[in-house]
């Protein structure tokens, strides 16, 4: 039995979310077409177009689309009938339709190494398909609706596993449109792709799509759909790689602040926002907050609720004051702060001449090497060893601009915990960058495929430098530029865990000792700032030990899914609008 909503004009529900229930027959069967006919996905509804009694009745169930959730209708044939019953709520959405032909028995091609394929199994696939969703900034499923389809023939859910550690690292949706809207052409579409971010394995995406193309043709579906973002060139690119071609159709949605971007157009103010900057404005809007962008490029804007003003630049606000900038922003000042007040922290002086930066070499045996002003992980070299190594570091930072420090080097995995409003709010282990070999490829190859999927992934924000310190840290392990790792050798190549410079992160929230906890309130209290990220080295998020080697006084809460870092900030500036 599939679960489909049809019914007549007259009886439609006056709350989408309502479930109805009833048998359909085979496509090739005889029998009435299924009117007005939509599905929950778990994200939103598809809208089968082509079974309204007009565009009329498919704007006003556009219209009634639920709240933070997407609704689509497909295979529109006249949208600007539908666009003209309520021009002001619904738009055409700016995307491709492409189309794979399918053939029967058609095979299906292994997936790449340490990549596994299989259908959604368990309630904790589906948190894990969420996380992903949440990186990619894409809607999450509604749990139940997921697992209730999971069992019905028109809905398909896969994964992608590493197989190495069983991480889920993909998802996608098949629909069979015979099955969920009674489509006799044959048709079925995808949906919902999304890859880790963060996974150093290839393949991922191409290998649900062929998944899919396999499993439907083995159906005897005549053809795979699915919709792209005409900007989109990475994607466009991939799936004309996997024989899709540009089909005709159109998809119609309604107007809300997860669909904003789409419909505001390149000149809209938000445009020019950062990934950083652009996830508050839009959770802000979500909220009846209105916003002001001042100015895109530098990611200023200012948010306003019932005559309340705050300015921003991403997560700083004027909430913050002058003197937790100053503590914040100067390392040197940062650290004697904190110390002051009696939180754990490293060593740490000046660097100077010569022979007083390789004296405090000598007392610590390893040093870390950094702008004094610096960010985003530029200038920064980790476990330097030995004297001429150090005065190339200090050559390095001073070339960002102003004073250079050196400080103790602490063995440890590198933490950041977020604070907002002196509370924790999310954990997370940052992990250097990595690539993986496939016995052929060079560190050079590897390195630049990995950096351009990383940086394709974030909006350009994480890509790894292609720098003396990379090339320094290929060193210590016998390695160069030209070196060919084995098939599935895994290589540092940073020493820093900065996102911005390759780095990954993955929430531990959950795992932190409150110990590490108290700490970083502590510190968010000693510097008097409201919402801050500090960095800290420990064995283990779930262990006491620690030190706290920085403050970033404009964490990137982009960064924290799926922890709430966003909704909190938003709570802080006007909590009137909690939910």
């Amino acid at each position: 039995m599939t679960q489909l909503q049809s019914q007549p004009e007259s009886q439609m529900p006056a709350t989408p979310a309502a479930l109805y229930s009833m048998h359909l027959p085979h496509p090739d069967a005889d029998g009435p077409a299924p009117v007005n006919a939509w599905v929950d996905c778990g994200w939103g509804r598809l809208l089968f177009a082509p079974s309204f009694e007009s565009p009329a009745v498919l704007a006003r169930a556009l219209r009634e689309e639920a709240p933070d959730r997407r609704d689509i209708a497909l295979y529109v044939e006249s949208p600007q009938l539908v666009l003209a019953d309520a021009p002001n709520e619904l738009f055409l959405d700016p995307s491709l339709l492409m189309r794979r032909r399918l053939q029967p028995q058609e095979a299906m091609e292994g997936p790449p190494p340490n990549v596994a394929v299989r259908p959604l199994a368990t309630r904790a696939d589906i948190g894990a398909i969420n996380r992903l969703y949440r990186l990619r900034g894409m809607l999450p499923l509604d749990p139940a609706v997921a697992w209730a389809r999971q069992r019905e023939a028109a809905f398909t859910y896969l994964v992608a596993e590493d197989d190495r550690t069983g991480e889920v690292v993909g998802a996608v949706l098949g629909l069979d449109h015979a099955l969920a809207f009674g489509d006799a052409s044959g048709g079925c579409s995808l949906w919902a792709l999304a890859v880790d971010p963060q996974t150093r394995l290839r393949g991922v995406g191409q290998a649900l799509v062929r998944h899919l193309i396999a499993h439907f043709a083995l159906r005897g579906r005549r053809f795979l759909d699915l919709s792209v973002l005409h900007d989109n060139a990475q994607a466009i690119a991939l799936y004309e790689r996997l024989g899709f071609e540009r089909a005709q159709g159109f998809l119609v949605k309604n107007k809300n602040a997860i669909n904003q971007r789409l419909f505001e157009g390149s000149n809209s103010d938000v445009a020019g926002l950062n990934i950083y900057a652009r996830l508050i404005v839009d959770e802000a809007r979500r909220r009846g907050v209105a916003v002001d962008v001042l100015d895109a490029p530098a990611g200023i804007f200012k948010l306003r609720h019932f005559g309340n003003e705050i300015l921003c630049r991403e997560s700083l606000t004027d909430l913050t004051g002058g003197v937790a900038m100053t503590w914040c922003q100067d390392k040197q000042l940062t650290l004697r702060r904190l110390a002051s007040v009696g939180l754990r922290v490293p060593a740490q002086q000046p660097a100077g001449e010569p022979e007083a930066n390789a004296a405090f070499l000598r007392a610590h045996g390893s040093v870390v090497v950094k702008p004094a002003m610096g960010e985003q992980g530029k200038g920064i070299s980790v476990d330097i060893r030995d004297e001429a190594a150090l005065e190339q570091a200090v050559a390095r930072a001073a070339q960002e601009g102003g004073p250079v420090v050196l400080e103790q080097f602490c063995e440890g995995q590198d933490l950041r915990i977020v604070v907002i409003g002196y509370r924790t709010v999310a954990a997370a282990i940052r992990r250097p960058a990595e690539v993986v070999g496939d016995g052929s490829s060079t560190l050079r190859e590897l390195i630049e495929r990995h950096s351009a999927r990383r940086a394709a992934a974030t909006s350009g924000e994480s890509r790894i430098p292609m720098d003396a310190e990379t090339e320094r840290c290929l060193a210590l392990q016998g390695l160069d530029w030209d070196s060919v790792p084995p098939d599935g050798q895994t290589v540092q190549v940073r020493k820093s865990a900065n996102l911005h410079t390759g780095g990954t992160i993955h929430d531990v929230t959950a795992q932190l000792h409150p110990q590490l906890r108290e700490a970083a309130e502590a510190a968010a209290r000693a510097l008097r700032i409201p919402v801050v990220g500090l960095d800290f080295l420990v064995p283990s998020p779930d262990q006491a030990e620690h030190v706290i080697i920085e403050a970033n006084e404009r964490p990137g809460l982009a960064n924290h899914e799926p922890q709430p870092t966003v909704e909190r900030f938003v709570d802080l500036l006007f909590p009137e609008t909690a939910r």
